[in-house]
């Protein structure tokens, strides 16, 4: 199918055709078409990366929120200029 889209080329070594082999299991209507079980993994990648990284993303959220504030009141009044002097002009 004539397309000005990148093409790529991947070969079925024994880790794909593991992959395709498990994914025609998943999705047996096309389990006669590896092209498409290799989009159906595309697809299922995709998502799982995304979901991951959401999951951390949130993660990330809620430890902040967590330790919000854990250390106010931590450095007294005019630490920053006390510590200041000490650096040269």
């Amino acid at each position: 199918m004539p397309t000005t889209r990148p093409r790529h080329v991947v070969t079925e070594s024994e880790a794909v055709a593991r992959a395709l082999d498990a994914a025609a299991r998943r999705w047996p209507g096309d389990r006669d078409n590896r092209a498409r079980l290799l989009l159906h993994l595309l697809e299922e990648g995709h998502r799982a990366l995304v979901e991951g990284q959401e999951r951390r993303n949130q993660a990330h959220r809620e430890a902040v929120a967590r330790t919000s504030g854990t250390l106010t009141g931590l450095y007294g009044e005019g630490y920053l200029d006390a510590l200041r002097e000490d650096w040269p002009a």
